[in-house]
């Protein structure tokens, strides 16, 4: 079986608690908004039967594997090829003004990364591709040879990279042209001192994952998205979001924070007359960012670095 043939099989990650918070929403349409082979939506369509799924991937590949995992649904899923900053327009399209939730499951799926002519792993040779829309036309190969040294390592150092991003940076231009995978990584690996290299992981780890986020403008579109979701939730309806990176869970915990905070001005212990819980419109389930199980990580290692955050939309008093 060629790659291009294998199956696009995802392992939700955290789908039991994803389930439970949705589902207490009202009656409605969940937007999936990476909805890739459709494992989380599939969990939540069998378990809530209020619920219909609006799903939404810029993958192909992903569309065609969560059209087949949802067919026994029918007319209860509605799949688009698209990026989740247009979650608006889909809704729009379909005449839907509001949702009961929304889901985000950032990052790069299982079967994007193990596909090696994806080009998102450093584990094989391929072209160094990382667009998650194969439409887009700028691959991680145009921003490896066309960025500057000091643009390299302020993307680098911004992702991850730390006290290296200068190295790197100055390695990759002096080496360019990249155009593979398996010749980024033997650049990164040579420009970071053996000791550092001892620990970690792959020492190409940080520099790929920072080279797809920039590909795909993953941390422009989310904070756009989010918004777009948060201005279309009914009363009593939720907002999960797995995130695998730091800077991906710091956008969600500030959007979130921000929309849930009403400050209440009143002296300690008194009853609030500020008006502070009539000007909240949104809460936080639960504080902080929820973590997969050891069990879950022990049968599915990569869970590992997934942090949970739900919002929920309050009724107006």
């Amino acid at each position: 079986m060629s790659q291009a043939d294998q199956p696009f099989e995802h392992r939700p990650v955290m789908v039991d608690e994803i389930v439970a918070l949705l589902g207490p929403v009202p009656a409605g349409s969940i937007v999936d908004a990476t909805v890739g082979g459709g494992g989380h939506s599939r969990a939540i369509l069998r378990a809530h039967p209020h619920l219909r799924i609006i799903g939404l991937d810029r993958d192909a590949d992903a569309i065609t594997a969560a059209g087949k995992a949802l067919a026994p649904f029918g007319d209860r899923v509605s799949l688009h090829r698209t990026r989740f900053d247009e979650l608006g327009g889909v809704l729009d399209d379909e005449g839907i003004p509001t949702i009961s939730g929304a889901l985000f499951d950032l990052g790069v799926s299982s079967p994007q990364f193990d596909r090696v002519d994806r080009g998102f792993s450093y584990r094989g040779e391929a072209p160094l591709d990382m667009r998650m829309d194969q439409r887009d036309g700028r691959t991680a190969a145009n921003v490896i040879n066309e960025l500057s040294v000091t643009e390299l390592a302020d993307l680098l150092a911004a992702n991850g990279e730390g006290r290296f991003a200068g190295r790197i940076a100055r390695a990759i231009v002096r080496d360019r042209p990249i155009t593979t995978t398996t010749q980024l990584a033997e650049v990164v690996r040579d420009a970071i001192p053996a000791p550092a290299r001892r620990t970690g992981g792959h020492p190409a780890k940080r520099t790929f994952q920072a080279l797809r986020i920039e590909v795909n403008s993953e941390l422009e579109v989310l904070p756009v998205a989010l918004d777009a979701a948060m201005e279309r939730l009914v009363e009593g309806g939720r907002i999960a979001v797995l995130s695998y990176h730091s800077g991906e869970d710091r956008i969600v915990k500030e959007r979130f924070l921000a929309a849930a905070d009403a400050p209440c001005t009143c002296p300690p212990r008194m009853p609030c007359g500020c008006g502070a819980a009539e000007r909240r419109t949104f809460r936080l389930p639960h504080r902080g960012a929820r973590k997969p199980s050891a069990i879950e990580v022990e049968s599915n290692p990569r869970s590992e670095s997934a942090r949970l955050r739900t919002i929920e939309k309050l009724a107006k008093p």
